[in-house]
């Protein structure tokens, strides 16, 4: 508890932190003052109560921190120096700097300390629920002695409006997250002004009606914040904390203006607000001793915390299942055996391939978006959250795949999130984040094409594989059977970057044992011919259609190669020596897809024009030309 008598120094050390703040964005010339300012209270009392260790970043069972409105970096890394992490002073006067480690977002892996990529509004509340069900299940795995953290979470109105948050905290509540604390900056401004231009809602009573605790607190009254942060540490639920407070709290003339929130406060009224609350108007980046001093006990506290900890992981029998967490074998994983089936659909086999891993990685884990039955994603026999490995995400791509990179980005585990292919839009914010993490996410997307058939054009993806094929950093895996689809999860297990499963609804062919270097490459030779006059590229269910229409054209005299593609990312990154070995004469791509991403390779693309339509996969796929007739005409067309 804090300490009546000291009030005087926490109000030093939160004025310290503010013009911190301030003067980082100033330096700058851009950024965001009011948010950091504002929090800044609140800030001095969480130093008190989280469990960080500076010198130990990746302390396994430190309280995980979010800030979801990722605007508000300049309080983030202002923390982070004064905490002890490997942040400088010089870090923070290169704000928003090229190289710096301070960029105008928070970037995990980019700057020490700091937990995971929040980017858009909302995606941060998501993540926060995704390391409490993290930390829920590694608690259930290996005891509340080794995990019994807990997770905090800084979010805004901004967070708040965002449908994703919903999502998030209706499944926060379902689970009874105890272990979850998020604050609510809740300052009634956003950049057009005041909430209510937009937002009326009683956050209150919405949070009860997804069984949340509810505290109310003055953001700027240390005791108040320092009181609910110790009632909700022993919570039965997820706390909800709803703290009044002032953007740019301390400024003179902007103080509760909208205008703080986006841009600079100027050197004039920084320098005054600085006099006006007893600071030297000319220093900057200026830190009394006494509060640096006090900001330093959060990594005293913390290391003792891990210390302790350390022996508790001596003396527990589930220390080396932790360590089989950390450090996965993925080499004694048995896949399965397809040699005896005739046809099966890629969504069958992975789901037989999932297993199988599981079986062998404990960390292995995952669910879908309420279509388990239909993505084949049950972990047999394993159990449900919390204390199973099988997660009913419900229908919530968006939080799905943001409470995905919180799992990832946990440090114990390798989740898999699924739904059908078209309803991956909803999940583009949080892909793209985990993108940019490297984060190692598995997302299986089923019912790749216009094969899905009598649902219609509504339910069939068309422009996906291209968009998501555009994204940096993901590897997008379409297998054309079983024996591709192990070789392609043989890959992926090993990338440190997230990948995605494209899977047919339809049974496919299975048509050979692949090896898993060919699919590290991201194409390999499926059916060659002598002195080639042409090269088929094809991708899933289409590479079976290729080689029947190879066989077609060899027969006609025209000597065909068939290329599979499983992953064109892969692909893409080959030397051009390489990609020359495997494109001789004419080439033609094949899929049921945009595919405007063939023309780097292709003469010509047999793909969709427009969208479905609703009726037989089979009928669909001969309709819109993906027939050994139509192929072979536009083959020949071509060589002519």
């Amino acid at each position: 508890m804090l300490d009546e008598k000291e009030l005087g120094e926490y109000t030093l050390m939160a004025n310290s932190l503010r013009f911190l703040c301030a003067d980082m964005v100033q330096s700058a010339n851009s950024g965001h003052p009011g948010a950091p300012m504002g929090l800044a209270d609140i800030a001095v009392v969480l130093g008190y109560h989280i469990r960080l260790n500076p010198s130990n970043p990746q302390w396994i069972n430190r309280d995980r921190l979010v800030f979801s409105g990722g605007h508000a970096s300049a309080l983030v890394y202002s923390l982070l120096h004064l905490w002890g992490f490997d942040v400088s002073l010089e870090d923070l006067k290169s704000f928003r700097k090229f190289g710096s480690k301070t960029p105008g977002h928070p970037e995990y892996k980019h700057t020490p300390g700091v937990e995971i990529t929040t980017g858009p509004l909302g995606q941060g509340v998501a993540n926060a629920v995704g390391f409490a069900m993290a930390g829920k299940l590694a608690s259930n795995l290996l005891g509340k002695d080794l995990i019994n953290h807990k997770v905090y979470c800084l979010c805004g109105d901004g967070d708040l409006e965002e449908g994703i948050s919903y999502e998030a905290c209706s499944l926060a509540g379902h689970h009874n997250l105890d272990n979850l604390i998020v604050i609510y900056d809740s300052n009634d401004i956003t950049i057009e002004g005041d909430c209510n231009v937009a937002w009326s809602e009683n956050v209150n009573a919405r949070f009860e009606a997804q069984n949340w605790e509810i505290l109310s607190v003055d953001g700027h009254n240390f005791l108040e914040i320092d009181k609910a942060l110790e009632r909700a540490k022993s919570a039965s639920k997820p706390v909800l904390i709803i703290a009044k407070t002032q953007i740019a709290k301390g400024s003179q003339s902007l103080c509760g203006s909208h205008k703080a929130h986006g841009a600079p406060l100027g050197d004039e009224e920084i320098a005054i607000s600085k006099e006006k609350l007893g600071f030297n108007p000319e220093a900057k980046f200026f830190i009394p001793n006494t509060s640096a001093l006090r900001f330093k006990n959060t990594a005293e506290l913390g290391a003792l915390a891990n210390h302790a900890w350390q022996k508790t992981l001596e003396q527990s029998d589930k220390k080396a299942l932790l360590e089989k967490m950390l450090k996965p074998d993925f080499s004694s994983i048995e896949y399965p055996n397809f040699a005896q089936e005739d046809k099966m659909a890629t969504r069958v086999s992975n789901g037989m391939v999932l297993n199988a891993i599981a079986k062998t990685l404990p960390g292995f884990i995952g669910g879908s978006a309420d279509l388990a039955p239909s993505n084949n994603t049950e972990l047999k026999g394993l159990g449900d959250f919390p204390k199973g490995r099988n997660f009913h995400f419900g229908i919530r791509e968006h939080a799905m795949g943001a409470i995905s990179n919180a799992l990832s980005n946990y440090g114990l585990f390798l989740p898999f999130c699924a739904t059908f292919f078209v309803f991956s839009d909803y999940m583009t914010p949080s892909v793209r984040v985990a993108s940019l993490m490297r984060s190692k996410v598995f997302y299986i997307w089923t019912h790749d094409s216009i094969g899905v058939g009598e649902d219609g054009a509504t339910h069939e993806p068309i422009e996906q594989l291209s968009h998501f094929r555009a994204m940096p950093n993901l590897n997008v895996f379409r297998p054309c059977d079983g024996f591709e689809n192990i070789a392609c999860w043989q890959v992926a297990l090993e990338l440190e970057a997230p990948s995605a499963f494209v899977l047919s609804r339809q049974n496919l062919p299975l048509l050979q044992s692949v090896r898993k270097e060919d699919v590290l490459k991201g194409a390999y030779i499926k059916k060659d011919s002598n002195n080639i006059q042409l090269t088929l590229l094809a991708t899933g269910s289409e590479v079976e259609l290729a080689l029947r229409s190879a066989q077609i054209l060899e027969n006609e005299g025209i000597a065909t190669r068939v290329v599979s593609v499983p992953c064109y990312d892969l692909f893409l990154q080959q030397d051009k020596a390489y990609k020359d070995s495997l494109l001789q004469g004419k080439v033609l791509a094949i899929e049921a897809s945009r595919g405007i991403e063939w023309y780097a390779f292709a003469d010509a693309v047999v793909g969709m024009q427009g969208f479905g339509a609703s009726g037989k996969g089979d009928a669909l796929f001969k309709h819109f030309g993906f027939s050994v007739e139509n192929i072979t005409e536009v083959a020949k067309s071509l060589i002519k």
